[in-house]
């Protein structure tokens, strides 16, 4: 297994439409195969920043199977407009 952390700064006027796009993107993301958990937390200090987590079989089912899905193309098409506001996005393995 392989969690993903991707950290986004959402300036607020974004807000409330990064939160209802993804969770119209949890969609499309939970049918893969490979995609096994989905949470987004919100800072309770600095509320324009997120942390999105995602449960993956492997970096290599992400990076390669997932993305070449008919699900990441669903996924990407609500998530799209927030590319720009991502500040990190990398793999780690759960110890």
């Amino acid at each position: 297994m392989t969690v993903e952390y991707i950290r986004y700064s959402v300036p607020s006027a974004q807000q409330e439409a990064f939160l209802r796009d993804y969770a119209a993107a949890r969609v499309p993301l939970l049918r893969s195969p490979y995609a096994r958990d989905f949470e987004i937390s919100q800072c309770d200090e600095d509320p324009s920043q997120f942390i999105l987590r995602i449960l993956w079989t492997s970096a290599e089912d992400h990076m390669e199977k997932f993305r070449g899905s008919a699900e990441f193309r669903e996924f990407f098409g609500h998530i799209r407009p927030y590319l720009g506001m991502i500040e990190e996005m990398r793999h780690y393995t759960p110890r």
